[in-house]
């Protein structure tokens, strides 16, 4: 009996050898595909006040993590973020980072919601455990370098390619 189930078992790893990857790669292609349409979304909030006329509020100070990057200044939804509900076309964050002459530059939306499980952009959501610096509850998000580009990647959290200008939770 065993014999037999061992080429179905042979068969069965080397089509999911196939498919897994194949299907990572489709979903990731698929949330690239929807990043024109988020820029859309949200071109008119390279005017801050924009953003604040929409209801988003500056949240926290600008993230960074030495040696690391930096996430930006958050300016969150309040409304979106207690909605379990994530719609790429509406992130429940807009991240800036400073200008050094003052004022501050879109450079990323962020969305977060504290219901387990959510995808974004063919993205999984990165946990973001208890005791997190910003005192809040565990949370999920993910964000997207859509106005800045990031050398770690479209969906990596830190970008090297910015920085808080002195202003930051961490000194920088």
């Amino acid at each position: 009996m065993r014999a037999t189930l061992a080429p179905r078992r042979v068969a069965t790893l080397a089509l999911a050898a196939v498919l897994v990857p194949a299907f990572a790669g489709a979903t990731l292609a698929a949330g690239k595909s929807d990043i024109p349409a988020v820029r859309e979304a949200t071109a008119k909030y390279k005017d801050l006040g924009a953003a604040l006329a929409d209801g988003y509020i500056q949240f926290y100070v600008c993230t960074e993590q030495p040696g690391v990057g930096t996430m930006g200044q958050h300016y969150a939804n309040l409304a979106l973020v207690g909605d379990p509900a994530v719609d790429p076309l509406r992130p429940e964050v807009l991240v800036y980072a400073p200008k050094r002459g003052g004022g501050y530059r879109l450079v990323a939306v962020e969305y977060v919601t504290f219901q387990a499980g959510q995808m974004v952009l063919g993205q999984a959501m990165n946990t973001v455990p208890a005791g997190n610096r910003y005192g809040l509850d565990p949370f999920y998000a993910k964000h997207a370098w859509i106005w800045q580009a990031n050398p770690n990647g479209l969906f990596a959290d830190w970008n090297p390619s910015i920085t808080c200008l002195g202003e930051g939770d961490n000194g920088g």
